[in-house]
Parts: C-alpha cells; sequence; structure tokens
C-alpha cells in the first residue's frame, strides 16, 4: 500500500487530489497538528502523505472512491482531541472535516438538529441554548473537539451519569463508506428497526468503517435550573460509601463525580470554596430539572452524602465546572507529565480501581491519582512524571498496561469512553475474548474489504 502510494508521485497525489476539493484544500506538507491527537503527551506522533479538507459530503466520497482505486489509506479526523490515537495517521490521506460544519436543518419545535460533522460541540451546545434547547454530552475539549468525532469514539461526559453517552443522542447518520458511497442510517426518527441497526454499528466505529459527514440528534427543553454540590470526606472509603449511597436512594442526579486524594491535593487550590484540609476525596453531584425537581433532589442528594462529609458545599455553577475542566491540567502540571489511562468498572468497584491506580503506580516509583466519572464508573486514572525521565515514563506505560488488565478482571472496560485507537489494542483480546474480536474484525472487512479506512485502529485491522 505505502509503495504504490509513493509510485504516484506528490505530483500526481496533489495533482488528482485538487481536481477534488480545490488546491487550497490539499496539505502536501501536512503540519504537525494534523499528525497528532491528544496522545502527542505519549510521544505519539504519526505522518502522512497529505491532509484533504473536503468542503461537502460528495467530495469526501470522491476522495475516498480515488483513495480507494489507488489503494491508498485513508484517516477520518475530528479536533484531535482523543486520547487513544484514533486520529493519528501512519501514511496516506487524512481528510479533516473541519470545513463541513452546516446546520443542515434546525427544528427547535420538534427538538431536533442536522448539522455536519465539522461542527463543535461547544457550537452545538450554543446553538441549542439559545433556542431553550440542550445537547446533554458534553465530552471535553468543546471547543475544539467536533459532532462527528464525538460520533465516531461514541464520546461521553460528565452528565452521561442521567443523559448517556452520545450515541444515545444520534437518531441518524449520513455516511461515506468504501469504495466511496453515501449511505443514510435513520434520520429524523425517534424508532426505526428496519434492517440491522447500523447507526449504532457505526457510532464508536472511530472512523474505520466509514467517514460520518453528518448527524442527526435530538435535544431536550433546557432545565429551568441547575444546582451542584461537593461533598468532601476523609478517604476514599467514605467517599465511595457516599455515591453508592446516592444510587441506594434512587437518586437522578444529572452527574456524579470524584477526585481522589492526589487530584484534589494537586487541584484543589483553586477549587471554588474552601476545602478542608483532611479533605481526601471529593464528589461533586448535580441536579437539574425544574424549580422544583432541583430542590427535591438536591435536598435528597444532601441527605445521601452528608452522613461522613467533612463539608459540603454549593459552588457556583460555571466556576465549578471551569474548576473542573481544568484538573487534568493542574496534574499535569506536578512534575510536568502523565500517562493517563480511562477505564471503566461496574460502581461498586470504584473503591478497588481507585485504589489500584496509587497501588500501582507506587509499585512503580511513580506518584498516581485519578479522578472521573463516579456515576458511570468511568475512572481517568494518571501517573506522573518528569519530561526527560525516560526510566519513568516507560515505568509508567507499563503501569497504564496494568491498570487496564485491572479493569477488565474488575468486570470492567479498557476504554470508558476515549476509544481503542492502536494505544489500546493490546488489551482488546483480552476483554472481548477471541470469537467476538473474529467478528468484529469481520465486520470491519465486510464495511472496508481494502482495510484503508483508518487501518490498524479499534480491531487492528
Amino acid at each position: 500500500m505505502r509503495r504504490r502510494l509513493l509510485a504516484l508521485s506528490t505530483h500526481t497525489l496533489g495533482r488528482d487530489l485538487a481536481a477534488i476539493v480545490g488546491a487550497e484544500a490539499v496539505l502536501l506538507d501536512p503540519p504537525a497538528s494534523y499528525l497528532e491527537d491528544a496522545t502527542s503527551s505519549r510521544g505519539l506522533r504519526g505522518h502522512a502523505d497529505a491532509v484533504v479538507l473536503p468542503a461537502t459530503t460528495d467530495e469526501v466520497a470522491r476522495v475516498l472512491a480515488w483513495c480507494y482505486v489507488h489503494d491508498v489509506s485513508v484517516v477520518p479526523r475530528g479536533g484531535g482531541t482523543g486520547f487513544a490515537g484514533g486520529a493519528v495517521p501512519f501514511g496516506g490521506v487524512v481528510v479533516a472535516l473541519e470545513r463541513m460544519r452546516r446546520i443542515r436543518s434546525f427544528d427547535p419545535l420538534f427538538w431536533r438538529i442536522v448539522v455536519e460533522s465539522g461542527l463543535t460541540t461547544w457550537e452545538l451546545r450554543r446553538l441549542a441554548r439559545e433556542n431553550g434547547l440542550v445537547f446533554p454530552p458534553d465530552p471535553g475539549a468543546g471547543e475544539q473537539s467536533q459532532v462527528g468525532g464525538n460520533v465516531a469514539t461514541n464520546a461521553g461526559g460528565p452528565h452521561a451519569f442521567k443523559y448517556g453517552v452520545t450515541g444515545r443522542w444520534v437518531t441518524g447518520l449520513e455516511v461515506v463508506v468504501p469504495p466511496g458511497e453515501v449511505i443514510t442510517t435513520g434520520g429524523p426518527v425517534r424508532k426505526d428497526v428496519a434492517g440491522y441497526d447500523l447507526k449504532s454499528l457505526l457510532i464508536g466505529s472511530e472512523g474505520t468503517l466509514g467517514i460520518v459527514t453528518a448527524v442527526w440528534l435530538r435535544l431536550l427543553p433546557a432545565p429551568e435550573r441547575v444546582l451542584p454540590i461537593a461533598a468532601v470526606y476523609a478517604s476514599a472509603t467514605e467517599g465511595c460509601a457516599a455515591i453508592e449511597a446516592v444510587y441506594g436512594a434512587g437518586i437522578e442526579a444529572a452527574a456524579l463525580e470524584y477526585l481522589d486524594e492526589g487530584a484534589l491535593r494537586h487541584s484543589g487550590a483553586a477549587f471554588p470554596a474552601a476545602l478542608p484540609s483532611e479533605g481526601g476525596f471529593l464528589v461533586i453531584a448535580e441536579a437539574d430539572g425544574s424549580a422544583v425537581e432541583v430542590e427535591r433532589v438536591a435536598e435528597e442528594l444532601v441527605e445521601a452524602l452528608s452522613p461522613d462529609a467533612l463539608a459540603l458545599h454549593r459552588p457556583e455553577l460555571e466556576a465549578l465546572w471551569r474548576w473542573r475542566d481544568g484538573v487534568s491540567f493542574a496534574v499535569t502540571g506536578v512534575l510536568g507529565r502523565k500517562v493517563s489511562e480511562d477505564v471503566a468498572v461496574p460502581v461498586d468497584r470504584l473503591r478497588e480501581i481507585i485504589r489500584a491506580t496509587t497501588e500501582i503506580g507506587s509499585r512503580h516509583g511513580l506518584e498516581a491519582c485519578s479522578w472521573g466519572h463516579a456515576g458511570d464508573g468511568n475512572v481517568h486514572s494518571s501517573f506522573l512524571f518528569a519530561p526527560g525521565d525516560a526510566a519513568a515514563e516507560a515505568a509508567a506505560l507499563v503501569a497504564a498496561d496494568e491498570l487496564a488488565a485491572c479493569a477488565v478482571a474488575l468486570g470492567g472496560t479498557i476504554s470508558g469512553e476515549h476509544g481503542i485507537g492502536v494505544l489500546k489494542l493490546t488489551h482488546l483480546p483480552a476483554q472481548v475474548g477471541p470469537r467476538s474480536l473474529t467478528l468484529q474484525q469481520e465486520i470491519k472487512r465486510a464495511f472496508d474489504p481494502k482495510g484503508l479506512l483508518n487501518p490498524g485502529k479499534k480491531v487492528g485491522l
């Protein structure tokens, strides 16, 4: 595949792609920003023979058709915010969708919208908010992440506890599939059982089955009021018991987050309320809905979270989430570098994976901490080291592998919301088993018989 592409020559590659998308939309000397994603901190950088920036679905289809004829691999790309290397190219053509950000239709009265893949999460949420609606999924890096990338990874976020991940809000997709054909699956309807559920199969497929170009999404009326509550505990033991108490009381919080002792120590100084010095675990909960409903749920949360709490706060909403969005940066700043893992376990095993994070780190001589989405057991664990410390970086990578294996052993998953990409492939067989993996690889071959779409990602083909 690589030899065939070289035989085409850069001139031929540029000429043919420019004939499809225009010369200004072909980059034959790709900037570094198109060759990496959020895994650049782990040293993962790729290479590409060209980047194309199509403006229409027809252009995407024609680019894929050209690549399929010439045996050239294609890597679809959204905002590049992924943590598994899913958007990192290793040769071939990067199809960046950032120019495709039109609102194709918007029906506020019916709580639905159709957008192109390059629209950012922030733009989508802003438009919904300005019309009295809300798009509930809230993955991080909203100003950079794009709707197509969120669909490709089935992105989650803090409010997935109540509202679910991106796929729950997708009712239809427009997708370009090999060898360059446009299909639609689903649409504006709320129910559809015609044929196999290709929509759900394509959601989370990380660009290995097709290139998502447009998405039908359902929205909700914005809640009348939102009220956050933060509770501080002495340790993870009391904090996790409080999280289980929220479950046991049947409280439908909008979000249920946690920070362990290390994460709290490194970021707590900027928390928008005074934290007790003996605090070793933080739980953040949120109530939303009508004014009456919010007061009721908030009272229930206070009752469930109070028994072992050292302190309870009702911080200002926007300040709280600004602080929460900065936790990762604060932790990185402690030593300068970190290797982070995204695993998820059943909620009743949460304290075990939190404890395992620090124990694995300690065994490898590394400081480690975790935070994440407690409500759905999604843990973001980090192993810290200084730039240039090759031995510590190698140890951090081993520690991350051990944590992934631990999550599987606890009945969990190697990836809660960031995909498989290339970084988690070695752990996939242990989680899904040989027959399941074979079936998944056969699905990949059915969609992409030449194996040119984002090769080597998701299922290893």
